[in-house]
């Protein structure tokens, strides 16, 4: 290994990190007092350039999808990252920096031998999430994944975004782990359909008549598409899209210059309106509001994004809905409730997800469906449930929030509390959506708020939105503010008020 002189100590600052390299290798530099950490420059969950992002509370946030490392050691602190940084060796001598280029070895914590099983139930973001983290917090024992989709685990926000879109074919969707990975880490996945669990008696029954038992069992069973009571959703060229496979499916049946209908205003909906847009198709949205996402966004940042799809030609309409569907032997005409009737060569139903919660015994679940967990992510004795269908206490009401991060959250939570924890969850909820080539990032949850307040250009899409109640910050939606962003996903574990904020908007622009 060779030290390369890369900086001088008194030209880092010790608020951001830097960027250097050597060769072709990228490094991030972080300065602590008269101290310098070195680590791989780029995040190991998609690739974003960590330099870009922030440091804050003693974590290095990644700028994209707002993954967290710790800042003196770089192991991993938040998804959807799910490894820790590499780090580098680094000396500082007469005011100048040098650092390896080699790797330092892992720190990965070694694992325990331990009698009991534990059991995960669901194999997507949060599931893997939870299989990871048992393995890297030292679980030893019996550890089974089972995946009802034969394929393993895989990105599913890349489906709405880039797959239906034709910038991605859908069998190079990337997964979450590779088949080596679950090997190495002696996890047991299965590809499986559970039928039953019986939670008083701690037992799984599988479609195929197996049984398994558990000391510890998680659930990230996920949520399955609502389909809307309409006559002739089971035509060919009528779909949902939660899988590779639909996604697929959808490409396959569009056609550059064809009609496309999107019966609902979801974020899936509305994603992949842009999507079929961009791919060259005419598209039609059947909303159920005015204003898109003015619930979530507020009027003004809905508004901004309903022009901006209408200023790519997609058609928005909320003065009438779907009725029926209709053709002979496929789809051919969507027929609307003021008699109306929309040639159509495929239609997409956004109007959400159910949580898959039925298979659970012994568990009274809530009236959408979801399990009532505490704020432990504890439905039962030896159960956890995450993700889409948790229905956990947040700021005193119970919430179920259907968004990839949050599960990813939960599920190495979840991880620890079933290795013997008792950490409540606490963290800051974030999703992103993209709407022709215009990324909107959600940090927070403002299920009730009065005020907001707007820094930047709306229509330009560079700008950032806090959403307020009695001057206090329940949540921020931005775009082409990535610094801003990342230091938000950690400061919001706290309380911010206005003033506050807009420092930080300000010193972060």
């Amino acid at each position: 290994m060779n030290l390369h002189t890369v900086a001088r100590l008194d030209a880092l600052s010790e608020d951001r990190a830097t960027q250097v390299q050597i060769g072709d290798l990228k490094i991030l530099l972080v300065r602590v007092a008269d101290h310098v950490k070195a680590y791989q420059g780029e995040c190991p969950h998609a690739g974003a350039p960590l330099a870009e992002g922030a440091l804050c509370d003693g974590r290095i946030i990644c700028p994209w999808h707002k993954a967290a490392f710790a800042l003196e050691t770089g192991a991993l602190c938040e998804p959807p990252a799910l490894d820790a940084l590499k780090a580098y060796p680094v000396q500082v001598q007469d005011g100048a920096v040098r650092v390896g280029d080699q790797p330092l070895p892992s720190s990965a914590r070694s694992q325990r031998p331990d009698a009991r099983t534990f059991v995960v139930v669901g194999a997507g973001a949060a599931g893997t999430a939870a299989a990871c983290a048992l393995r890297e917090q030292g679980f030893g024992g019996r550890l089974v994944l089972l995946d009802r989709e034969p394929a393993a685990g895989y990105d599913r926000t890349a489906l709405s975004k880039f797959v239906v879109a034709g910038k991605m074919p859908a069998d190079q969707v990337p997964p979450l782990r590779d088949a080596d990975y679950w090997a190495l880490h002696q996890v047991e996945r299965l590809d499986a359909e559970v039928r039953r669990i019986d939670v008083a008696g701690k037992t799984i029954e599988l479609a195929d008549g197996g049984h398994l038992a558990y000391d510890a069992a998680l659930v990230a069973t996920g949520g399955t598409p609502r389909i809307p009571a309409l006559p002739g959703v089971d035509l060919p060229g009528v779909f949902v899209l939660r899988s590779r496979d639909q996604a697929g499916a959808i490409l396959a049946s569009a056609r550059k210059g064809g009609h496309a209908v999107i019966v609902g205003d979801s974020f899936i909906g509305m994603e992949c309106a842009s999507a079929l847009r961009t791919f060259g198709m005419q598209v039609t949205i059947l909303g159920h509001s005015a204003i898109p996402f003015a619930r979530q966004f507020g009027e003004q940042v809905g508004q901004a994004l309903l022009d901006l799809h209408r200023r790519n030609g997609v058609s928005y309409r909320s003065d009438a809905q779907a009725r029926a569907c209709r053709g002979e032997g496929r789809l051919q005409v969507v027929e609307l409730d003021n008699g109306e009737r929309l040639s159509a060569d495929l239609v997409l139903l956004g109007v959400g997800v159910k949580p898959v919660t039925e298979l659970l015994s012994g568990v009274a679940l809530a009236e959408d469906g979801g399990v009532p967990v505490d704020s432990h992510l504890r439905a039962a004795d030896g159960l956890w449930a995450v993700g889409d269908i948790a229905s956990f206490p947040l700021a005193g009401q119970p919430t179920r929030i259907e968004h990839w991060r949050l599960a990813q959250q939960q599920a190495r939570l979840a991880a620890h509390n079933m290795l013997g924890g008792d950490a409540p969850f606490l963290e800051v909820p974030f999703f992103w959506t993209l709407h022709f080539e215009k990324r909107l990032d959600y940090l927070g949850h403002a299920a009730d708020w009065q005020d907001s307040h707007i820094d930047g250009d709306l229509q330009g899409f560079n700008f950032a939105a806090l959403l307020l109640d009695n001057d206090q910050v329940k949540a921020v939606v931005a775009c082409q503010r990535p610094r801003l962003t990342a230091l938000l996903a950690e400061r919001l574990r706290r309380p911010l008020d206005r003033s506050e904020a807009l420092a930080l908007i300000a010193a972060n622009r």
